[in-house]
Parts: structure tokens; C-alpha cells; sequence
């Protein structure tokens, strides 16, 4: 460095002031440089830099840190850079790197996943990873927070990469055969899947989830029918043996089907996450509304082997509820054992009779007291329960609610909960009653006294026939032999005695008259003993009241 003082004038008095210039060697430009270089190259690299995230697994199954890649719609965008327990040791955190296009990852509801083959409900998976190796599927999240640890999935999502569609809920009482990747249809075509499934708040049902691709999605309205399609449905009625399953896909990993009835009018399509309940199949899924329901308990005094719980319980022949419980009692008094019978009725499945009765009777459905009384009326004209054979081959029985005008009258409690209705025996009781009862009639029957008079009526009639073929008999056929000789002798005197006299003279015509009563006498005789050897019973017995009459009379004589 040099120093150069300047030339400026100075003013009197003041020191003179001195400037140094500042010069750097061509040696420093280089280092410099490459100092420059590597920073900007460093920030560029820490701008670059995706994120780190950590997602917890309960294994460590198919993870390898440096190699194990993260992949979304099979490209690569981060990859395992550690593998390591976590601090209570019941599972294993996975620290990935991702890439910096892969930022929207870190979404709160980001899903991660090992991918490895898999056989399920939904099919076979994850076979290429045979010869690539297992790596972890992400899929990105819709929510604005983000995060660092994530739980990773045991089992990848059925619904991945923003699938455009809607999902619904059922409820129904239990899971059956249905699993994640159970398939959905519509009129028989694969339309959707199960997504999710859980128990109730109250463990008293399943909440699944369903999701229906689009645009098949516009189809589920507000008024559309769900119901189990699962294995087969097979039902025996009087056109025979009916078999019904939506596929064989559904057979063997179950399945839920859809529609809304013919007649739905205003009906439009459903939003998001509506919630619908879960039949056990199509015809009671596709039924009229049930509405309110009615319960109601019966008491049976003979056992009931064939009936079960969900028989179905009829009025006038048209189904309106189900049996719910049965259970043995035991009266004290009467040194029996009683069956209590519960049931469930839905008025309402009787369509327009219910909706009649209610507009004629002025009756609120709403008002219990109201409808306990109007049971009790219609128990007063002879409603009673029935316990009827609804299949002879099987022995299953229904419960039958039906009018009897000649019951006996029973008392009414209005203050019973739930309403008692009063029973009669069941129609195969009733006709083993007539049966026992027609046994003891026969039972009661002389049939000893009966038998040995039968016997001794047997015997004189042997003697009787005995006596009338060997006596009887031979007279009747030698009078008819005589009876015979004596029509030829006199056919021969009439032939000569005709060719004597006239025509038209009284001896003539009394002769022709003779011959007519001897000719109907000799038909009468051969009858009568035609009919004698046909019925030698009539001897001893007389001729019965309904035989064919017998003219043994020939017309008036002129």
C-alpha cells in the first residue's frame, strides 16, 4: 500500500490532512471466489432441503435407513434416513427426508404406509415390492396445519390420491362378514367400497364407513336403501327354491348393496357423511317405513318347539313385526311351566288399513294411553295370538295375531308394560286336542261286546247260505226247469190251437194274454233268482231300503 498527500491548498493554521488508497492483489481473487461459490452453493443446498418428518410404525418390517424409499404415485420424493425404537420401546420411529416438491406432505392429515404384498378383502397388492423391495406409500392431506410425527398405517388406505367421490355411514347391530375393501354395488356393478369401521359410543352397534366413486355417487339419495349382500341368500317358498347373491366377490369377502325404492318421489341426492341404517337384505331393506315400534308379550301354556327369535308375527296374513325373546316361566299355582313370548309390531306396515283406522278412530299414534286403549278394545272383540306351522317340512312356527269371536273373555290390564295379549292354542294343538278326544270315544267303544256279536252274526249267516245252497237253491232251479218244460208245451198247444182259431176271436185273445203274464212271471223268477245269488244276505236281512226297485208286476190288464 502506498500513501499520497494532496495538493489541495491549505488553509492557514490548519494541520495538512493525509489519505492512504487501499489496493489487493490478483493472488486473492481465486480464493475469494470459490469462498463465494461454496456459500451461495450451501445456501442453495439449504433452500433445496425438503423436510424431516418422523413417522412411528409398531415394527420395523421391511424399514432400512438409506434405502427404504417414500414414494406417491409410484415416484420416488424422500427416502429413510434412520431407523430407530422409540423411548418406550413398543415401536419403531422412522426419521424420512423429504424432498422439497414433497413440502405438502407434512400436512396434519398426511397418511404413511408400508408397502409389502398383501392379500385382502380388495384384492392382491404390493406384488411388484417381490423384486423392489418394500417402501412406504404416502398419500397427501387436505388440512391448512402442518406436522413432524405422523402415526404410520398398519394396512394402506382403501381410498388414496384424492379420489373424487362421497363417503356415507351405516349403522347396523354387528360387523358380519364385511371388511375393509368389501365391495359396494349398484344393480350389481361395483360402484364403491368399505373404508372404515367402528363401534359405537355405547357399544351397542358398528358405524361403517362407505365411499362410492364418481359419478356413481349421484345415485345414493336421501331415501336410498342399503342392505348386506353378503354369501348367499336362499329361500324356499311355495314357487320352489330361490338362490340370490350379487357375485362371487361377495360370497367370499361380503358385500353391501343399494337402491332407492321405485316409488320415491322428491327424492334427491344425498350429501356427504349422511348416515343411513344397514338391512339384513333386500326385501326388508326396500319394505315400507316401519315406523314407531310396539312391543307386546304373550303367554303360552303349551311348549312352542319350532318357534325362534326373529319368526315373524302376522296380522290377518300380513307381516308386521318379529319375535325378540323367549322364556321359560314357571306358574307356582298351577304347577306348570309357562313360555313368555316377546314381540315387536310396526303398525305402520300395514299401509292404508293403518292409516284409515287412525283418521276413523281419531287415534294420536303419539299418545300411548290412547293406543293401549284402543288394544284393549280390539282384545274385547276377540284378538288373541296364535302360534301357527309356517313350514310343515321344518316345523318352524309364526306367531299369528287374529280374531276370535268366541273366545273366552279375559281381563284387560291397562297398566301392564308392555301389553299383555291374551293367547289360544296353536292350531296344531288344537287338532291334537280333537284327535285325543276321538281316540277316547273309540277307546270307550264296546269293541269286545261288538266283536263276538259280529262273529255270531257271521256264523248264522254261514248256516243260513249253507242251508239255502243245498236246499233252496236246487227247489228254485227245478221249479224253473218245470216251469220251462210247461212254456214249451203250451208254446206247442198255442201254435196248434193258433192255427184254429181266428184272428180277431175272444179265445184268442185271452190266450195271448195268458202268455204275457206267464212270460213276465218267468222274467220275475229269473230275476229274483239272479239277485238271491248275488245277495244270498238278503235271506236273512230283508231287502235293504235302497236296492233298485224289482217289477214283479206286469202292466194292467185291458
Amino acid at each position: 500500500m502506498q500513501s499520497q498527500a494532496t495538493n489541495e491548498p491549505r488553509t492557514p493554521g490548519q494541520a495538512p490532512i493525509k489519505t492512504r488508497r487501499f489496493s489487493i492483489s490478483l493472488v486473492w481473487i481465486v480464493p475469494i471466489v470459490a469462498v463465494l461459490v461454496g456459500i451461495s452453493l450451501v445456501v442453495h443446498s439449504i433452500l433445496q432441503e425438503g423436510p424431516t418428518i418422523v413417522v412411528t410404525f409398531k415394527t420395523g418390517d421391511g424399514l432400512t435407513a438409506n434405502k427404504t424409499e417414500v414414494k406417491y404415485r409410484n415416484v420416488v420424493i424422500g427416502h429413510v434416513t434412520d431407523v430407530e425404537l422409540s423411548n418406550d420401546q413398543k415401536s419403531v420411529n422412522a426419521t424420512i427426508k423429504l424432498a422439497k416438491q414433497a413440502e405438502s406432505f407434512t400436512r396434519d392429515d398426511s397418511q404413511y404406509w408400508v408397502v409389502r404384498p398383501r392379500i385382502g378383502a380388495g384384492g392382491v397388492s404390493g406384488i411388484d415390492t417381490l423384486l423392489s423391495g418394500d417402501y412406504i406409500g404416502a398419500d397427501i392431506g387436505q388440512a391448512n396445519s402442518r406436522a413432524k410425527h405422523f402415526k404410520g398405517l398398519e394396512n394402506p388406505p382403501p381410498i388414496t390420491y384424492g379420489e373424487p367421490g362421497k363417503r356415507f355411514t351405516l349403522h347396523t347391530q354387528d360387523l358380519g362378514s364385511l371388511d375393509i375393501g368389501s365391495p359396494v354395488y349398484y344393480r350389481k356393478i361395483p360402484v364403491g367400497q368399505v373404508v372404515a369401521y367402528e363401534l359405537d359410543p355405547d357399544g351397542k352397534g358398528v358405524n361403517i364407513e362407505l365411499f362410492i366413486h364418481s359419478p356413481n355417487d349421484q345415485y345414493v339419495t336421501e331415501n336410498t336403501r342399503f342392505w348386506n349382500a353378503s354369501g348367499i341368500d336362499v329361500n324356499v317358498g311355495a314357487n320352489g327354491f330361490a338362490v340370490k347373491t350379487e357375485s362371487l366377490s361377495s360370497i367370499l369377502v361380503g358385500g353391501i348393496a343399494f337402491r332407492a325404492p321405485e316409488y320415491s318421489p322428491n327424492d334427491k341426492p344425498a350429501p356427504e357423511e349422511y348416515a343411513y341404517e344397514l338391512f339384513d337384505d333386500q326385501q326388508t331393506a326396500l319394505a315400507p317405513p316401519n315406523g314407531k315400534p310396539q312391543y307386546l308379550a304373550l303367554r303360552f301354556d303349551q311348549a312352542l318347539r319350532g318357534l325362534k327369535v326373529d319368526a315373524p308375527v302376522e296380522f290377518l296374513g300380513v307381516e308386521f313385526g318379529r319375535v325378540v325373546s323367549i322364556n321359560l316361566d314357571f306358574d307356582a299355582k298351577k304347577r306348570s311351566f309357562p313360555l313368555n313370548v316377546g314381540i315387536v309390531i310396526y303398525p305402520q306396515r300395514l299401509g292404508q288399513a293403518h292409516m284409515k283406522m287412525l283418521a276413523a278412530l281419531n287415534h294420536d299414534p303419539n299418545d300411548e294411553a290412547a293406543g293401549v286403549r284402543l288394544m284393549g278394545s280390539f282384545i274385547e272383540n276377540g284378538l288373541r295370538a296364535q302360534a301357527r306351522t309356517g313350514n310343515l317340512l321344518t316345523g318352524q312356527l309364526y306367531i299369528a295375531l287374529d280374531f276370535y269371536p268366541k273366545a273366552d273373555k279375559v281381563a284387560f290390564d291397562a297398566t301392564a308394560r308392555p301389553v299383555m295379549i291374551p293367547t289360544v292354542p296353536g292350531s296344531l294343538e288344537q287338532l291334537q286336542e280333537k284327535l285325543e278326544a276321538m281316540v277316547d270315544k273309540i277307546n270307550k267303544l264296546p269293541v269286545e261286546r261288538i266283536a263276538g256279536n259280529l262273529d255270531g252274526n257271521l256264523v248264522e249267516m254261514r248256516k243260513t247260505l249253507s242251508q239255502f245252497n243245498s236246499k233252496t237253491l236246487p227247489g228254485v232251479q227245478s221249479t224253473l226247469s218245470n216251469v220251462s218244460k210247461t212254456l214249451e208245451s203250451a208254446d206247442t198247444t198255442l201254435k196248434s190251437a193258433n192255427s184254429t182259431l181266428a184272428e180277431d176271436s175272444p179265445q184268442r185273445e185271452q190266450l195271448g194274454q195268458t202268455l204275457d203274464e206267464l212270460g213276465r212271471t218267468s222274467r220275475s223268477l229269473r230275476d229274483l233268482a239272479d239277485y238271491l245269488g248275488r245277495h244270498p244276505e238278503s235271506l236273512i236281512r230283508g231287502r235293504p231300503a235302497n236296492a233298485a226297485p224289482m217289477d214283479l208286476q206286469g202292466p194292467p190288464s185291458k
